[in-house]
């Protein structure tokens, strides 16, 4: 799973990098420290303009379906299952057409011995950015008037499979990490998302897996750099 990560490239960074089009006019800044239901940046194409435009936007971590009641939820909806993806109600319609990027320098893990849980901080050996495969929803807050700005809210979920390889001795799980090439393929809205394509984008991913490295840090608390300095030896 994935339950916080590390963001330090600036707004202009990810512009460059993903080549965006369009930049909202307030995006979340870094942080070394995301948690679930914190804004975050995320990357869409929207089939609604033709051409098709790739925006930067703002996100709220923890995807909220549109035909959901209420914004908060008591089930997680910050990860979801790669491998079942396509047929829970939640995320389904949002693997046809809604799907993202989000991007992150690193993500942190606890590996359990016991009762014991320490944390880790996993990143690319080459400190590229990393892009999380992701879902998106918009979801409509009926309580707010038409004119409020606030009334829609934009939502996502980070995509996991099975870790391989050293990672899997961390932890069972890991976000999906897309490679530069299938970028293009996993945002294109006009490519009908079914379980298959979800299933293409872990197999592309496994790549990934060769360029990450990770070590032990101390207690992820606050925020700021000193959360993912190694713990001395």
């Amino acid at each position: 799973m994935c339950g916080r990560f590390v963001v330090t490239e600036s707004s202009q960074d990810l512009i460059e990098l993903f080549d965006i089009d369009q930049a909202a006019a307030e995006l979340p800044g870094p942080s070394y420290n995301v948690r679930p239901t914190d804004q975050v940046p995320v990357i869409l194409e929207s089939a609604k303009s033709e051409p098709v435009v790739r925006r930067l936007e703002s996100a709220r971590w923890s995807l909220v379906p549109s035909f959901a009641k209420e914004l908060a939820s008591k089930y997680p909806t910050f990860n979801a299952r790669s491998e079942e993806v396509a047929s829970k109600a939640t995320f389904a319609a949002s693997v046809v057409s809604r799907r993202a990027i989000i991007p992150a320098t690193g993500y942190y893990e606890w590996h359990t011995e016991g009762t014991q849980k320490t944390p880790y901080f996993i990143h690319s050996a080459s400190d590229v950015p990393i892009a999380f495969a992701g879902l998106y929803s918009w979801w409509k807050d009926e309580s707010l008037p038409p004119e409020d700005p606030a009334r829609w809210v934009l939502s996502a979920t980070i995509l996991t499979r099975d870790a391989i390889g050293e990672l899997a001795g961390l932890h069972p799980r890991t976000p999906v990490m897309l490679p530069p090439e299938f970028w293009d393929t996993w945002l294109d809205p006009h490519e009908p998302g079914d379980q298959s394509f979800v299933d293409a984008a872990v197999d592309a991913s496994t790549d990934m897996f060769d360029d990450l490295v990770f070590h032990e840090v101390g207690p992820v608390k606050d925020d700021g750099p000193q959360l993912i300095e190694p713990v001395a030896g």
